[in-house]
């Protein structure tokens, strides 16, 4: 019998079903929330107000996914913030479960629960979970993606039309995983094509993607009455081009033969792409911000890619790489009451007196020691990857291969879209760095001596 086929035949006969694995993803859904419930309040960020005012108001913005705004008003965020953090709690606690009892066979209720315990204990996972910001749908993707793609032999149709709905969902809720989902796909097809009859089990991963766009495309037409995509993808690329010194050498060499209004402030231009975007004084807010006419940043984005080329492809690499390794807990998760205060005000009123007595808001958050173990085990837990998929590939066990090589293209794909598109923040790595944690988790769970070098002889 086949590796996937004793997985599937396990998974299905294992003590991890029914009323177990209910119960398994409840205590996960708890743990998950812990930091939420010990905060006093759901972790909030910066863009929470933004995607408070899409959800409740109606209010279109540009640079906010409408996606999980709606998903914000459905869930009755204008009475709590609690519903929609279980949901992604929820959502999380299933998908961990779901991947572990298939590739761990006999996994057991209590080892589920380790691991649950083990990744709120040593990586940021419940910082994202128990956040209201669709950072935590990042890792669903990722998860979801792996099983849709590899697994499905093993899932039966329900499953696999409930894990399609919920990485859908989780794909729509930020521009970055259109891509992120996009790129996992098209490398499983090119690795598919080596055995083409096997091309249609790209097919419920492709379904995923295509409930993706429709939620989009629907969320959009919600708000504006229009069919569109985004409108705000080169608005970030530009300020990333600006951080990055090319825009000012495009202006320096080119100005005023150019044209270009922003000529006459080339020596005034922000040095941080944040500061562009976001700063009070910003001559993009000047100029209308992400309502604004983007037509010239465009010809600016395209007229440095013709002449620069190499420059735009160095600059990419590095963001990129930065990107990578940046994976501290807590990049942005401060005190958010100067920012939010006036929008619980408006908007749920109910809510602010609780939200201005959580410890976030009391500014007594520190993540200096926590730090010392999470990025210490990010770093770790990477290097076991790479361990866990060599070892695989040399052994010929493409099976066990699968979930290594799927996270670490994911961590690469995510590195390289939030580097290349916006520009490096630890949050965008640290959404999905406990990703390799899980992995490792469920390997030693599945074979306690699998890192032991004297494994590979005995084989």
């Amino acid at each position: 019998m086949g590796q996937t086929e004793s997985v599937g035949a396990e998974s299905r006969r294992g003590p991890l079903r029914g009323a177990r694995l209910a119960l398994g993803v409840t205590v996960l859904t708890g743990l998950f929330l812990a930091i939420a419930v010990w905060n006093g309040f759901p972790l909030v960020f910066y863009d929470t107000g933004g995607y408070l005012a899409e959800g409740l108001e109606g209010i279109f913005l540009a640079e906010r996914s409408p996606v999980y705004s709606l998903l914000l008003r459905v869930m009755g965020a204008g009475y709590s913030l609690w519903p929609v953090v279980i949901l992604q709690a929820g959502l999380t606690a299933w998908l961990i479960a779901e991947t572990a009892r298939i590739e761990v066979p006999g996994l057991s209720l209590k080892a589920l629960i380790g691991i649950g315990l083990a990744l709120m204990l040593m990586t940021g996972i419940g910082w994202y979970t128990g956040q209201v910001e669709p950072d935590c749908m990042t890792a669903l993707v990722v998860l979801g993606a792996y099983l849709l793609v590899f697994r499905t032999e093993v899932l039966g149709r329900m499953r696999i039309l409930l894990i399609a709905l919920a990485t859908g969902l989780a794909v729509a809720c930020h521009p970055s995983h259109l891509g992120l989902l996009g790129g996992l796909l098209l490398i499983a097809i090119v690795l598919r094509l080596a055995r083409p009859f096997l091309v249609r089990k790209i097919l419920p991963a492709a379904g995923a993607l295509l409930v993706a766009l429709a939620l989009i495309f629907a969320s959009n037409y919600v708000l504006t009455r229009q069919l569109f995509l985004t409108r705000s993808g080169s608005v970030f690329v530009f300020a990333r081009l600006m951080q990055d010194g090319i825009v000012k050498r495009l202006l320096d060499e080119t100005c005023p033969q150019s044209g270009y209004r922003l000529c006459a402030y080339k020596n005034r231009l922000k040095t941080r792409a944040d500061a562009w975007l976001w700063a009070p004084d910003s001559l993009f807010k000047a100029r209308g911000g992400f309502r604004g006419d983007h037509s010239e940043e465009n010809r600016i984005i395209a007229d440095s890619i013709r002449r620069y080329p190499f420059l735009q492809i160095r600059a990419a690499v590095r963001d990129s790489a930065r990107q990578f390794f940046a994976f501290k807990t807590g990049d942005g998760i401060e005190s958010q009451e100067w920012v939010l205060k006036p929008d619980f005000e408006k908007m749920a009123p109910g809510q602010l007196s609780r939200y201005l007595a959580a410890r976030q808001q009391q500014g007594r958050l520190r993540f200096e020691t926590l730090n010392m173990i999470h990025v210490t085990v990010g770093m770790l837990s990477l290097l076991a990857l790479l361990l866990l998929l060599q070892r695989a590939l040399i052994r010929g066990q493409g099976s066990e291969a699968a979930l290594p090589g799927l996270v670490l293209i994911a961590l690469i794909g995510n590195a390289i879209i939030c580097g290349t598109f916006s520009n490096p923040h630890d949050r965008y790595q640290s959404r999905i760095i406990w990703l390799p944690a899980l992995v490792f988790l469920l390997a030693r769970t599945r074979n306690p001596g699998v890192l032991r070098p004297q494994e590979e002889s005995g084989t």
